[in-house]
């Protein structure tokens, strides 16, 4: 699938391990160190995936829930056509700069206008801060000479006319405006600055765009100089569709899809992962539609009235034992199952006969009880004609939270948090009329090489 030069390349990314878990391996080479993005999965784990588990004629990739798009990047640089959906507009929007091929050249000229454009504007003041869509309260969440630069810089990328030149900025700015904002950068939900950070905390807005312009052109160039070699360069589409709703036929056929490699939500945005938060003042600074109502539209944000049945045993009984303590909770929990189990079943009939969904996911706790999620997603691909090949397991290091919390907020009572991800193989079954057919015709080959 890849020539010789491109998988000298990719060896010396250094993407293949003995283990999952890859201490100390660096997740921020080619265009992954674009953007930070709340719970993301390494390239290495969807790197080693597609090794093992791809076939030399595979073609498709899919992700149902592509975040930023790691696992997208990782099948281009294999020379797979790939195809990842997620609700985030940020998310989208990021995934789209990390799998498209801009002219370096033009990048090149554009960052050299930008920097003659910092030097002339130092000193300039806006008289009028702008009104931005989406932040009721820009002076709570921007100091006012943040907004005055910020503002500016956004007229500059406006105005740069190539889209894929536009877009490689606009990424870098998104960045620029989370990390010169007043929130806690190293929380994804948003809080601001407490007083006394606040008085301390004096962003130099030029100098952070044009340390990420810096950063994002070097991985460019790395992953160019992969995608530049072949022949004929596989595609990239990323598309806003629910797959807990549907998977239109026109943008991925049944049984089409050669690969999933996807990392789900771990449960609700409300309880986990805040993605709506941690997007909102870039997307709103961006323009991009509705910001502040992702996480109502993630798995599990329409409750259900009743916990019922998954017909998986390990999941039944644990929506059981939170029930018994407070059956509001269970409702909740059993919300986002219902929607992972409906994405599921769409997912299924997009992949081939011998095709395989791996899903890297972790299994957390509600009232003091594990969710057994790596079993269910067992469960929901046995229920639709898939069969079980491993679960591998990764610790994970350097995580953004604390490694004990306390679920209950009563004094002196702790659990330790998610320490672990799962990794979970599955491959949709051959029918025997696809098997007899397949026999028949490596028995035709065989006679033909006699002949």
């Amino acid at each position: 699938m890849l020539k010789t030069k491109q998988l000298t390349l990719l060896d010396d990314l250094g993407n293949q391990s003995e283990d999952w878990t890859f201490t100390g391996a660096s997740t921020r080479e080619l265009t992954h160190c674009y953007h930070d993005y709340p719970a993301r999965m390494i390239p290495q784990v969807a790197g080693k995936l597609l090794d093992m588990f791809v076939a030399v004629d595979a073609t498709l990739l899919f992700d149902p829930y592509c975040g930023t798009g790691t696992s997208l990047v990782e099948g281009l640089i294999r020379g797979m056509h790939v195809v990842g959906t997620d609700l985030n507009p940020l998310a989208r929007l990021i995934a789209q700069a990390k799998t498209d091929t801009p002219d370096l050249a033009q990048i090149d000229n554009q960052i050299s206008k930008f920097n003659r454009f910092v030097l002339r504007s130092k000193s300039h003041v806006i008289a009028e801060a702008p009104m931005i869509e989406g932040i009721s309260r820009l002076e709570f969440w921007f100091k006012p000479y943040v907004v005055e630069k910020l503002a500016e810089l956004k007229r500059f990328i406006d105005g740069i006319p190539d889209d894929s030149v536009r877009l490689f900025f606009r990424i870098a700015f998104s960045e620029t405006v989370r990390e010169s904002s007043n929130t806690r950068n190293e929380e994804f939900k948003l809080y601001r600055y407490d007083v006394e950070r606040l008085k301390k905390f004096n962003p130099d807005v030029f100098e952070i765009m044009v340390g990420k312009l810096k950063r994002n052109r070097a991985g460019l160039q790395k992953y160019l100089a992969i995608m530049h070699n072949f022949k004929h360069p596989p595609t990239a589409n990323v598309y806003g569709f629910n797959t807990v709703t549907d998977i239109p036929s026109h943008l991925v056929a049944p049984a089409s899809v050669d690969i999933v490699v996807t990392s789900p939500p771990y449960g609700d945005s409300h309880t986990t992962v805040a993605y709506g938060q941690y997007s909102r003042l870039s997307a709103a600074w961006l323009g991009l539609q509705e910001p502040d109502k992702v996480d109502s539209k993630l798995m599990g944000g329409a409750v259900q009235k009743k916990v019922h049945k998954f017909q998986c045993v390990p999941l039944d009984n644990a929506l059981e034992a939170i029930c018994q303590m407070d059956e509001k909770r269970a409702m909740e929990v059993a919300a986002f199952y219902n929607d992972l189990s409906k994405s599921i079943s769409h997912v299924a009939t997009v992949v081939k006969p011998g095709g395989y969904a791996c899903y890297v996911v972790g299994n957390r706790k509600v009232k003091g009880i594990m969710l057994p999620t790596d079993a269910s997603i067992r469960c929901f691909f046995e229920n639709h004609d898939f069969e079980y090949i491993d679960t591998f397991h990764r610790s994970i290091p350097n995580k953004r939270m604390p490694l004990r919390n306390s679920p209950t907020n009563a004094a002196g009572v702790v659990e330790n948090t998610m320490l672990q991800e799962h990794i979970v193989v599955m491959r949709r079954k051959i029918p025997r009329t696809l098997r007899e057919k397949g026999k028949t015709s490596s028995r035709a080959k065989t006679a033909q090489r006699r002949v």
